[in-house]
């Protein structure tokens, strides 16, 4: 009986953490969206704004570091008219002590169809603003069976 009352409060504990910090969940939820907008809006002044100066962004086979460099690499996707691609968080989490998280979901090429998912890594500052520290694309595979 001492084990499932020692599950049954670490269970709590989880929900009662969850709870804590589900403001601040939505916080990012509302910056990743605001984020992702500023793609839609074709505003790339608005994008770089929301990147820290320490930024990271992951690629296949490089880094893109700092501020400076993730604009001069991204610059390029503001040009068209159009946004040629979108994306939509859907999970985040925030660390307890709310200075960070991490927002994921999928990415989206100009019609529609899913390409990619995202994992971003959010910082607050002192102010209580979010700003991007790490991003990071993953391709989605196809996982249809070979043809024979």
């Amino acid at each position: 009986m001492v084990i499932s009352l020692a599950c049954v409060f670490a269970t709590r504990s989880v929900e009662a953490q969850s709870d804590s910090n589900s403001y601040l969940r939505e916080e990012v939820l509302v910056t990743e969206r605001a984020f992702a907008k500023t793609m839609a809006d074709r505003n790339f002044d608005a994008f770089l704004a929301m990147v820290d100066e320490e930024a990271i962004f992951v690629q296949q086979n490089n880094s893109l570091r700092g501020r400076d460099q993730v604009g001069a690499a991204w610059k390029k996707w503001f040009k068209e008219k159009n946004a040629p691609f979108s994306w939509e968080p859907e999970r985040v989490e925030v660390l307890e002590s709310g200075t960070l998280a991490m927002s994921m979901g999928p990415v989206f090429d100009n019609e529609g169809k899913q390409v990619a998912t995202f994992s971003s890594i959010w910082r607050r500052d002192k102010s209580g603003k979010w700003r991007i520290i790490f991003d990071k694309g993953n391709d989605i595979c196809s996982c249809e069976p070979e043809k024979k």
